[in-house]
């Protein structure tokens, strides 16, 4: 499996849609990982979503994402586990051994992917029930 993270100062990055500085963690079946340091300086997002998939990423974690880059990573593939925070190598750590929660790295103000999703389509069908 590759798992990729945008990183800042040992930390994941707040955004994704401006880190430059990635890991890109392969697991092998014998349990051993590879950890390799990408640098991505286009912030566009069509190529920065190119770059992610490309280096072969099937799992994402990251902090804040915009839903279009959010959408393109989804369609191509990429499992995203976004509005994460911490230390890279201890969400690494915890999400290998199969015990990560995105509650236990939820970025602070966040009420999780679920419910970001839920609000953002009932506030859209609010919306359009206003406008009728």
């Amino acid at each position: 499996m590759k798992l990729m993270v945008p990183t800042h100062c040992g930390r994941i990055s707040p955004v994704l849609d401006v880190a430059r500085n990635f890991l890109l963690v392969d697991t092998e079946g014998d349990g051993k990982t590879k950890h390799r340091e990408l640098l991505v300086k286009n912030t566009q997002i069509t190529a920065r979503a190119r770059k992610i998939v490309d280096m072969g990423t099937q799992v994402l974690i990251c902090g804040a994402i915009s839903w279009p880059l959010e959408a393109l990573l989804i369609s191509a593939g990429v499992h995203v586990i976004p509005n994460t925070c911490g230390v890279v190598e201890e969400v690494i750590e915890v999400f290998l051994s199969g015990q990560f929660t995105e509650q236990a790295f939820l970025m602070p103000g966040c009420c999780g992917k679920r419910r970001r999703r839920q609000n953002r389509h009932s506030q859209g069908n609010q919306m359009k029930g206003d406008r009728q």
